[in-house]
């Protein structure tokens, strides 16, 4: 479903270049459920940007699917930590503009709107203003908006970082049930550790900057999972301990 061959990325500015990433080879397959986890500049966010089709790569090729990612696509959606809602626009009318963005028709979308907002519990909130709602409430709307079109990929950057523990266990609860429920190829970046052994299938660990593919990690356990139901299995422990030994080694960046 994705494919990356030999994706580097390089940054370059008025005080020189920044090698974000290195050399990234990964193959993700249809419904599977990826975080990514590293240090903070390690290229996380650039290595989503670049499947997003946001940023073209220094070298290297992208496909989702058969097609090479060259430009922001329809069937590749993305949540950013911010629910970025127009603050004039109703909640129903911000989870519809990717309607109106793609051109797909508002009218015929606005059912799959009511109903992807009654699946995160927001039915009666179409009317109101992001400002009227918790910030919970707010991803909520920009989850369904991601939605909307039915994207075969969806590309998570930090969604829930900065939500408050509990609001972040709902929402990581709700996230599991609709992967199981459609099926799209999820990539979600995090710094959480906990976070990642919770939702994914395998983690990615990126080295230090340039980011580097340093290990995978299969998480091999039953779903639905949760932080009471799961945090003390012997293998959610395990995953964790890996996690966090490969995230404290304190390899040099590299220029």
């Amino acid at each position: 479903m994705i494919q990356l061959f030999g994706v580097s990325q390089v940054f370059t500015g008025r005080s020189g270049s920044v090698e974000a990433l290195r050399d990234i080879d990964l193959k993700i397959e249809e419904g599977e459920f990826v975080a990514v986890v590293g240090r903070s500049g390690c290229g996380k966010s650039t290595l989503l940007r670049l499947v997003a089709g946001l940023l073209p790569p220094t070298s290297g090729e992208i496909q989702v699917g058969d097609e090479r990612v060259t430009k922001p696509r329809q069937d590749i959606a993305m949540l950013f930590q911010r629910p970025a809602l127009l603050p004039w626009r109703s909640v129903l009318d911000n989870v519809l503009l990717p309607a109106e963005i793609f051109k797909l028709g508002r009218a015929a979308l606005r059912e799959r709107a009511l109903a992807l907002l009654e699946m995160v519990g927001l039915a009666g909130f179409e009317r109101r203003l992001p400002h009227e709602l918790s910030g919970g409430m707010q991803q909520r709307v920009a989850l369904c908006r991601s939605l909307l079109s039915g994207p075969r990929v969806l590309l998570m950057d930090e969604p829930f970082s900065a939500l408050d523990a509990l609001t972040r266990e709902d929402l990581s609860t709700e996230l599991q049930r609709i992967h199981m429920e459609n099926k799209a190829t999820i990539m979600f970046v995090t710094h959480s550790i906990d976070e990642a052994v919770l939702l994914a299938d395998r983690v990615v660990v990126l080295s230090p900057r340039p980011g580097q593919i340093v290990d995978v990690l299969n998480i091999d356990i039953p779903r639905p999972r949760s932080l009471g139901r799961t945090a003390q299995l012997d293998q959610v422990m395990a995953a964790r301990a890996e996690l966090h030994d490969l995230l404290m080694r304190r390899e040099p960046a590299r220029a």
